[in-house]
């Protein structure tokens, strides 16, 4: 029997020097101050929860061009040289037994940061395979944390040799053959659990960004593999920039494919019974499958692209104004300093952040206060959490600029998220739980809000998801988490997000005439967990139209010659005093605690007068409501408590929310022919100066109605106005009465119907308690009057059926009307 020849290992010497030129970079390397920054770094991976040095890559260059240039174009093949370097430092620094002998078994690993070379998911070929890149996207799905074989003993079942330190290349890779020359065994290994060596793994999944996705294209993604410190540093939504290379590894789910074997099998047990001239069709026939690889990333650094607003990172979320103040240049200090002190910053920031569209001050302003967002409490002793995120709902008509505000907003917001109600469903803005193509675990994927978290969600046609859809964001609204119990998988996951949404009428156009409620299909429990809603109405202004016009000439002009839109600030220099302002937590003082009370107060009380047709309901959402808005005011002008002012520009503008979307006031004129409603703004003179005509309030039942008389205080000329809730109330008196009188006349053959005049003597008798005057009496008589008429002519409730001249007209309730309870 010959005797087996020793194959001598050969040594890479690119690979030795490469590791050598690394020991030296670490032990080395000073930074301007004249400091070993690296060399300082290695006690701290003494401890037990530290095995990674990170390093800059523009260190790298400047210590050794030679070095830097190899790792760009082989990375993956140098390093392990690396990580061997970074082990051999730490032992000669050992010189305690104990720790030599935990380090000995312990795996380092080197990150390197700051790659200039960064490339999209799209520019990944087979040409970048083990170079040095840098790929940016963001995560839509993560795994759990497993232990991964990195080195294997294992233990030849034939002679007992243990063959120690198999490297493993992504997949179970026992022995090629036993270590022991007399041995023979090829195929028969036991592993080793307990002396083998583990490491953290996970894996994740990337996608790439809507900015870099190319027009109609569908987004590409990748797994991502992470190791040692890097696990569990990233959670689904987080936009990250991964530092490392592009390998090649086996598709498990391919090699594992099911039916193949049994196939094969199958054939040899036919050969039995008179099948054997049956040809072979193909290798797959015989059991073989094909080899299929395919593209991963294998990570050694990953930092957070944008992970708040501003260019910086900001690897904390509680980070104080003041450490952030410490980071800033010089001339950002400059340009916060003034922002801060600017008395017009609102106003700056609205015209800076929508040079695009005019007008709708209001909406803006309500959209710039949900960037800056309420202040999040959470009870340590209950558990329980107050959302501080601002939700903003836009109805309006078409051609009112609600996805402009959306599409500026996703574009501006550095984490934001923009979907359809209608295109999405409910796990789709959620969360949905599949099976992993190849561990077949259970495994959560986010959704559009899980996705947006910190950051805003943007959905269009909010009006458009179907009702179980809506349901389904109802705790991520207010409790802002989603809880998942599916396929076995139970987990409560953070959606933090603020909701801007937007919605179209019923019917394309919002109805003056008819309240919120009816306008959209939403329901109520999905509107009072908005904080502002906003009604954009199309209408007809001469001088409007033109400013609109001019602005979207302007803006084309500008695109086609590519100039630069001039404003007041940068959108950078918003960004930095966004974050700047975000760190603070502004307090409630006592005056302005008590002002929030009477001004919830105030809106509840003129919602419960109102409460038969209120379109907006005032609860305790909206008081939480005011106080995420005064907190958002305070926070735009950098201050740490909430002052009186705050409150009361909050309160205006939640109001203006609630009036733009409540009904307006009836106007009843004297002349048939111009009978017509419109929106009267409450605080408006209706007077002339010359004090020919003035206004009169007068309370009737708890609304108010204005009048325009001459001296002698008759009401037989001119104009008046209502409250829409007393010509609803009184036209719902007037019907009921006369269905009443039918019901009671209906065996009378010769009933023909009421006349006006037996209908306002009726109304003038059911409010004789109210009326203490004659002018008062002249009044009740002429609204009753006028409401009669214009249930005739405009609304058509009310059917006139002898001649138009006849000035005692006899009515009658037209058969199809329906007393709605708006």
């Amino acid at each position: 029997m010959e005797n087996n020849v020793v194959v001598s290992k050969i040594t890479d010497s690119e690979g030795a020097h490469v590791q050598n030129e690394f020991y030296r970079f670490i032990n080395e390397f000073e930074d301007t101050n004249g400091m070993l920054i690296y060399k300082e770094e290695i006690p701290h991976l003494y401890h037990a929860e530290r095995n990674t040095l990170f390093v800059q890559f523009n260190d790298l260059f400047s210590f050794s061009s030679t070095l830097a240039s190899a790792l760009e174009l082989q990375f993956y093949r140098l390093y392990p040289y690396l990580c061997r370097a970074l082990h051999l430092i730490v032992m000669d620094g050992c010189n305690d037994d104990d720790i030599r002998q935990r380090m000995q078994r312990k795996e380092f690993y080197v990150s390197i940061g700051q790659i200039k070379n960064k490339l999209r998911v799209r520019e990944l070929t087979a040409s970048k395979i083990g170079a040095l890149t840098c790929i940016s996207g963001q995560i839509v799905r993560t795994h759990p944390v497993h232990p991964e074989l990195h080195k294997g003993v294992f233990i030849c079942d034939d002679c007992g040799t243990k063959i120690k330190n198999v490297e493993q290349q992504f997949r179970y890779t026992p022995p090629a053959q036993c270590s022991n020359q007399q041995c023979n065994n090829r195929g028969r290994f036991q592993l080793d659990i307990y002396e083998s060596s583990f490491i953290d793994f996970q894996k994740i999944r990337m996608q790439e960004t809507q900015t870099e996705l190319p027009r109609g294209s569908i987004p590409l993604s990748l797994d991502v593999i992470l190791r040692g410190e890097l696990v569990e540093t990233i959670q689904p939504g987080d936009r990250c920039d991964f530092v490392g290379a592009l390998i090649v590894i086996p598709d498990v789910a391919q090699l594992s494919a099911p039916g193949l074997r049994a196939e094969a099998s199958n054939r040899d047990r036919r050969r039995g019974i008179g099948k054997e001239q049956e040809g072979i069709t193909g290798l797959k026939a015989l059991g073989v499958r094909d080899m299929n690889y395919k593209l991963a990333f294998l990570a050694c650094n990953v930092t957070a692209s944008v992970p708040s607003f501003g260019s910086r990172v900001l690897a904390r979320e509680d980070l104080d104004h003041n450490e952030l103040w410490s980071q800033l240049s010089e001339n950002e200090k400059k340009v916060m300093r003034k922002m801060s002190q600017d008395k017009s910053i609102a106003q700056n920031l609205i015209n800076s952040l929508f040079p695009d569209i005019y007008g709708n001050d209001e909406v803006k302003l309500g959209v710039l206060l949900m960037l800056f967002g309420g202040v999040q409490k959470r009870s340590e002793e209950e558990g329980t959490t107050l959302r501080g995120d601002i939700n903003v709902c836009l109805i309006g008509d078409p051609s009112t600029a609600k996805s402009q505000f959306l599409k500026i907003v996703e574009h501006f917001s550095p984490r934001a998220v923009y979907t359809s109600g209608k295109a999405s469903s409910a796990a789709g803005l959620t969360a949905a739980v599949v099976k992993d193509e190849e561990s077949f675990e259970f495994v959560i994927e986010a959704g559009a809000l899980m996705l947006a978290d910190n950051g805003v969600c943007c959905i269009d046609e909010f009006d458009k998801m179907d009702v179980k859809d809506q349901v389904a964001i109802h705790e991520a609204m207010e409790q802002q988490t989603i809880s998942i119990t599916k396929a076995g998988v139970k987990a409560t996951l953070n959606a933090r997000a603020s909701i801007l949404a937007a919605a179209n009428p019923v019917g394309g156009r919002y109805d003056r005439s008819r309240p919120l409620k009816n306008n959209i299909q939403l329901s109520a429990s999905i509107m009072s967990r908005f904080d502002l809603f906003f009604v954009l109405i199309d209408e007809c202004n001469e001088i409007v139209d033109y400013a609109i016009a001019r602005r979207i000439l302007d803006t084309h002009r500008q695109l086609a010659t590519q100039e630069k839109v001039v404003t007041v600030y940068s959108l950078d220099d918003i960004h930095r005093y966004i974050t700047f302002a975000r760190c603070f937590k502004p307090r409630i003082g006592d005056a302005a605690a008590k002002l929030l009370v009477s001004e919830y107060k105030r809106l509840r009380m003129s919602d419960s007068n109102n409460s038969t047709t209120s379109s907006w309901r005032i609860t305790v959402r909206q008081l939480e409501s005011l106080i995420r808005l005064s907190e958002a005011l305070a926070r735009l002008h950098c201050e740490g408590e909430v002052r009186v002012e705050h409150v009361h520009e909050a309160s205006k503008l939640l109001s203006k929310s609630i009036v733009r979307i409540q009904q307006p006031d009836i106007v009843l004129q004297e002349d048939d022919a111009l009978l017509e409603a419109e929106m009267v703004d409450a605080a408006e003179p209706s007077a002339e100066e010359g004090g020919v005509f003035r206004e009169r309030n007068r309370e009737v039942e708890g609304s108010t109605v204005r009048t325009e008389d001459d001296r002698t205080g008759r009401v037989d000329s001119g104009k008046l106005k209502i409250k829409f809730e007393l010509y609803k109330r009184i036209a719902d008196m007037l019907v009921l009465h006369i269905r009443h009188d039918e019901e009671t006349e209906e065996n009378t053959e010769n009933w023909e119907g009421v006349r006006q005049s037996q209908l306002v003597q009726w109304y003038l008798d059911m409010m004789e308690e109210s009326i203490d005057s004659e002018e008062e009496y002249n009044l009740q008589k002429t609204i009753c009057e006028r409401v009669i008429r214009r249930l005739i002519t405009e609304d058509n409730i009310l059917i006139q059926l002898n001649a138009e001249t006849d000035e005692d007209p006899i009515v009658v309730v037209h058969p199809n009307y329906v007393i709605s309870d708006e």
